[in-house]
């Protein structure tokens, strides 16, 4: 039944089912790694960028396991690439290990790490890279929750070699991902000059009159936009005492769209064109400035995703249709526009993502059969794109398509 599930045949099909199975033996046999893994970033959380204690518990485990470390990737203190094998296909699985501010591990990237290390380790010791013809590796790639570490690693062109990218992020349900938005957060500046706001206001440009003119005009951009559009903002600074004109307003928008092109090629150039007529209309100057790198939108690549939910039924789990929602970004986006790639969902709590709840839940026993469970589907799907190179050169040429489309 399985061969027939998956369309092996013959002796292949045999060789195929042997290394299938003591895949998740080996994987299951990590137990007590992912445990450890958990626990300890769980007792140790750590903000982006910060991470050197997961740091050094990662890789000392991944050395431990022969793999090969290199540190201080992309420029950044805590990101690592670990490497079995030196040959291609190049097939990675990434790491994630930055907590949240007070909050700790809400987000499970305690869990992501041992994912990811289960994955790497399973498949090194049940498909070594000489017999596999291919390389497992495991991406550290820190700080997501802050400047999106993947963007960085990607500009960096981290993913240049890689064949293949997996992640598997917590939470109350099990999923394949899907898609998500661009965001490129913009902090705009206005100056303009102090006097008296009581005796000679005249004599002032008012920078919070221009701030506010433009957060309102931005607001209401909305109306003249494509409906797949936000724009949320904030005004961060208007001045430092009532009875003085403000010589300096500063607002923070989240700009995000669908796609990232017409994200770059629309709506900032209205957000920039809209907040330069509110200062000039007072007399102030205006400047602007990304404070975080552009978020791209996440490209779903059907051969993964099919992988995935084939893995995900032989393990004996289930994956609900997914609810369509907006607004969602993550920095694995822009990994996708470098490599096929895929971010899946295990269920592994009820408590709500970014909560206290969700941190204590990482280490109970649920969480750690769900980071086992997901380990599996990402190694199981890693393999079969190694023992069925076609399915790779369609998920390369899929990405490749939506390039061109791009040009």
């Amino acid at each position: 039944m399985l061969a027939k599930h998956f369309g092996i045949k013959g002796i292949a099909d045999m060789r195929f089912e042997e290394r299938r199975e003591k895949l998740v033996q080996e994987i299951d046999a990590l137990r007590p790694v992912v445990e450890d893994v958990a626990r300890s970033l769980y007792e140790n959380p750590e903000l982006g960028l910060q991470e050197f204690f997961a740091l050094s518990k990662l890789t000392g485990i991944l050395e431990s396991h022969g793999f090969h470390v290199e540190k201080e990737i992309a420029g950044m203190p805590t990101a690592f690439r670990a490497q079995a094998g030196n040959q291609g296909p190049r097939i990675a699985f990434m790491a994630e290990y930055d907590a949240l501010p007070e909050i700790g591990h809400g987000c499970g990237h305690n869990l992501m790490a041992a994912v990811a290390l289960a994955a790497g380790i399973g498949l090194k010791n049940a498909f070594p890279p000489d017999e596999a013809g291919a390389s497992w590796i495991v991406l550290g790639t820190p700080a997501e929750e802050t400047i999106g570490g993947k963007v960085v690693m990607a500009e960096a062109g981290v993913f240049s070699d890689i064949d293949a990218a997996f992640i598997a992020h917590p939470g109350q349900l099990n999923s394949l991902g899907g898609s998500s938005w661009a965001s490129h957060p913009i902090e705009i500046t206005f100056h303009g000059k102090t006097a008296h706001a009581g005796g000679n206001p005249q004599a002032g440009i008012n920078a919070l009159d221009a701030c506010v003119s433009a957060y309102i005009a931005i607001r209401m951009m909305k109306n003249h936009l494509q409906d797949d559009v936000r724009l949320a903002g904030i005004i961060t600074h208007g001045g430092d005492a009532p009875n003085i004109v403000p010589e300096r307003a500063v607002a923070r928008f989240t700009v995000r769209a669908k796609s990232s092109r017409y994200l770059e090629e629309v709506v900032l150039p209205k957000v920039r064109q809209i907040a330069q007529g509110a200062a000039a209309a007072v007399g102030a100057t205006v400047e602007f400035n990304h404070y975080e790198p552009l978020f791209k939108e996440t490209l779903e690549h059907p051969v993964l995703r099919d992988l995935a939910k084939k893995n995900f039924e032989y393990l004996g789990q289930e994956v609900p249709e997914p609810k369509r929602g907006g607004g969602g970004v993550t920095d694995v986006g822009n990994v996708t526009w470098e490599t096929p790639c895929i971010q899946i969902g295990f269920s592994m709590t009820d408590a709500r993502g970014h909560s206290r709840e969700m941190a204590d839940d990482t280490i109970k026993p649920r969480a750690i059969d769900a980071t086992l469970m997901a380990a599996k589907v990402l190694a199981l799907s890693a393999m079969e794109l190694v023992y069925k190179p076609e399915l790779l050169e369609q998920a390369k040429a899929h990405l490749e398509q939506i390039r061109q489309s791009q040009d």
